[in-house]
């Protein structure tokens, strides 16, 4: 190998191991992303993780003189604001790693190289039902057997 390839592949190397040591610390990173948000009455407050998941939830006496049904409204309500902080985080985590212009939104939503059109549910067709004789039970006589063609 003459040194000018000698020194190209050592420079790739080089570049592919700081690739991958900046990919470890995003990593790192979001991992240890977590975000708490507390309701507007202090009754509950609610912890995620990087991707919106309840780790942690907190309630006051407060919270237990609340009907269940507000109470559950309120939890969900504080959780999804630590979901909307955590969502900013990983965000913030990812924008200097992507390339120029990309969304690092669209890339968390999987959505980042489609188009609206492809990401709308297709509309809905009906499809006619395919009966298999061997699994359509709804016509069977099970006490006459003989009725559908044969002895048991």
């Amino acid at each position: 190998m003459t040194t000018d390839h000698r020194a190209q592949v050592d420079e790739l190397l080089a570049d592919y191991r700081r690739s991958r040591d900046q990919l470890a610390d995003v990593q790192r990173d979001l991992a240890g992303i977590s975000a708490s948000a507390t309701s507007p009455d202090g009754a509950v407050t609610a912890t995620v993780g990087a991707q919106g998941v309840l780790t942690g939830l907190e309630l006051t006496d407060a919270a237990y003189r609340l009907r269940p049904a507000q109470l559950a409204e309120l939890v969900l309500r504080t959780a999804r604001l630590a979901a909307a902080e955590a969502a900013e985080r990983t965000y913030r985590v990812l924008g200097p790693v992507l390339p120029a212009g990309a969304d690092p939104e669209a890339l968390v939503r999987g959505t980042a190289d489609l188009r609206p059109e492809e990401i709308a549910p297709p509309p809905r067709r009906s499809r006619p039902r395919v009966v298999d004789d061997d699994e359509d039970f709804e016509q069977r006589d099970w006490l006459n057997v003989e009725t559908h063609g044969g002895t048991r």
